[in-house]
């Protein structure tokens, strides 16, 4: 039995050493500074791969009468929790068709409601009715794989396997070009971008 056990390990121990992983790094450039937060940088699909939603719902807060995260990008079929931690009133709604236009409602301090998204590739605002000054994005991808960058434009995505894949960028003001990064066997990547109008 021991030998048996040590023997599967093994077995897992080299196969694992086959699968090789690396980060993809980078910077975003913009014109204006305060545009270099909240960019979603992606790997858009990964050929004959399907990726599992995690079992675990995504949380966007209602705190201080906005959205928190502000951009929140998930995978496909994940179930996103819309929770409020303000002491009044908040609705959660998206006119976005891929989003299934829904509206949650209206409810108090403490209480949440969700919304699955399933549809790939899905651009969803997020808006509240009671507040029409709040607003919020869920983006919808097909890969794990993907960051928001930071204050300063940085971002890094890890543990993606060797390979060459096309990385595109969202922002809700700027756009800028898809890009093919490919991961080394060893070794990470780095693909910066400049968004305009």
């Amino acid at each position: 039995m021991i030998k048996a056990l040590i023997l599967v390990t093994i077995i897992l121990l080299s196969f694992g050493s086959l699968i090789q992983a690396g980060d993809i790094t980078g910077k975003i450039e913009t014109k204006k500074t305060k545009y270099k937060k909240n960019a979603v940088v992606y790997i858009e699909k990964i050929e004959g791969k399907k990726f599992d939603p995690p079992k675990e719902h995504q949380i966007l807060d209602q705190k201080n009468l906005t959205f928190v995260p502000h951009v929140l990008p998930v995978l496909t079929g994940t179930t996103v929790d819309f929770q409020n931690s303000d002491d009044v009133l908040h609705n959660v709604f998206s006119p976005d068709d891929c989003a299934e236009k829904f509206n949650l409602g209206s409810w108090p301090k403490g209480e949440k409601r969700s919304h699955t998204f399933d549809e790939p590739g899905c651009l969803s605002v997020v808006l509240c009715n009671v507040h029409p000054e709040m607003e919020g994005y869920v983006v919808v991808v097909e890969t794990p794989y993907y960051a928001v960058t930071d204050e300063e434009g940085n971002y890094t995505i890890n543990n993606v396997p060797d390979g060459e894949y096309t990385l595109k960028i969202w922002h809700e003001r700027l756009k800028g070009e898809e890009q093919v990064v490919t991961i080394p066997k060893t070794g990470s990547a780095t693909a910066n971008f400049e968004l305009k109008r």
